[in-house]
């Protein structure tokens, strides 16, 4: 079977990669000459510890492809390094506790951990906090990395042709199959086209689709220069269990009755993240923001708060930041879906809308399409 693929980032090369591996062959369409958006503006992480009970499932069938294709693809920068979210408070420390003793602990890997043994796992967080909630199925990929990697092995395989700086300008359904015609006048056929836009929802993902439930979420986040030591697992702190469903429950209930954020985390709907590159450097962020449109600077509060709180947890003073940006990915917004995966015609296909999930469950998502559409 030959599939066309427009939209190169990580849900576009996910469903390459399933279709490559069932023995398809696979024409792959992007109009930047690399994916600039959400796929390489976010941390890199295989991200299990928050995600809801309904979708923790699929999060570990795709850590478990991550584990894989990084065992066959060096270049994607896979590592099983965990997580450790710092609390600080009597009230995060309830969540903490909920979390390391409920139903789902063991397949999260859950383990709740005094100061000293989470100096002893880590030994770069030196700063203050009570204990620290330790996930051990957490991982980190290279996300500027990944996709040249998981392309140039594709194209090993013969069967896929990327084609970059190529933007898809309409497809037809033939019944038999679809045709896509692109911006340089070529005419790609294939049985099935799965258009995977991000968070590009109007142009031809309407003309496919119509109006999808989806929306636009923007972020802010930063890297520093070689952090000199290594940091062993990546980290997050208390807030971010206001945001993730997976800590849903009475004890979250108190934390956000109980306990405000500061102004400037409120305001910009904040956790902390950091993530250790293998170059050395940090990625951390990040904010939220729902209300199009968006600005398109960037505003400094938020990063003077990220970097306060990683400094406590730390013990020290970060390096010096390099590298400032935001990012939009697509989030569906209903509560209920992990993506939005609508079949527009006959042999054509549109997915997108993980949210912030997209690099955490990329594979998983390619290859339930690849289920789905019966390749």
């Amino acid at each position: 079977m030959r599939l066309v693929i427009i939209g190169g980032g990580i849900l576009g090369t996910a469903h390459a990669w399933a279709a490559i591996a069932r023995g398809h062959e696979v024409v792959h369409l992007e109009r930047e000459r690399e994916a600039r958006g959400a796929t390489v503006r976010n941390f890199g992480l295989v991200w299990v510890s928050g995600r809801s009970a309904g979708e923790l499932k699929l999060t570990l069938r795709s850590r478990e492809l991550w584990e894989e294709i990084g065992g066959r693809v060096a270049g994607v920068g896979f590592r099983p390094a965990g997580s450790i979210t710092l609390v600080r408070t009597p009230a995060e420390l309830a969540v903490a506790e909920a979390a390391a003793a409920g139903p789902a602990a063991v397949d999260r890997g859950f383990t709740l951990l005094e100061p000293e043994q989470v100096l002893a796992r880590n030994p770069a967080l030196r700063g203050k906090y009570l204990a620290g909630l330790h996930c051990s199925t957490d991982a980190a990929v290279e996300s500027r990395q990944a996709l040249p990697a998981l392309r140039a092995h594709m194209a090993a395989s013969g069967r896929y042709t990327f084609h970059e700086s190529t933007e898809a300008r309409s497809v037809t359904d033939t019944g038999a199959g679809a045709v896509v015609l692109d911006d340089q006048g070529r005419r790609h056929e294939a049985d099935l086209v799965v258009h995977c836009p991000g968070a590009a929802h109007s142009g031809l993902t309407r003309e496919l689709a119509g109006v999808l439930p989806v929306r636009r979420v923007r972020l802010q986040m930063m890297q520093t220069e070689p952090l000199g030591e290594e940091l062993t697992t990546a980290i997050a702190d208390g807030d971010s269990f206001r945001y993730y469903p997976g800590f849903a429950g009475p004890q979250v209930d108190s934390l956000t009755r109980e306990q405000s954020q500061t102004a400037t985390a409120a305001e910009h709907k904040m956790q902390l993240l950091c993530v250790q590159r293998l170059h050395g450097g940090l990625t951390i962020g990040d904010t939220h923001e729902y209300t199009e449109p968006f600005a398109f600077d960037v505003d400094e509060a938020p990063y003077d708060h990220l970097t306060e709180v990683t400094e406590e947890l730390l013990g020290r003073k970060l390096p010096r930041v390099v590298r400032r940006w935001a990012g939009v990915y697509s989030q569906s917004v209903d509560p209920d879906a992990i993506v939005t995966r609508v079949r527009a015609d006959t042999n054509v296909w549109v997915v997108t809308g993980p949210g912030g999930r997209g690099m955490t469950l990329g594979p998983a998502l390619g290859e339930q399409t690849a289920d789905e559409i019966g390749l």
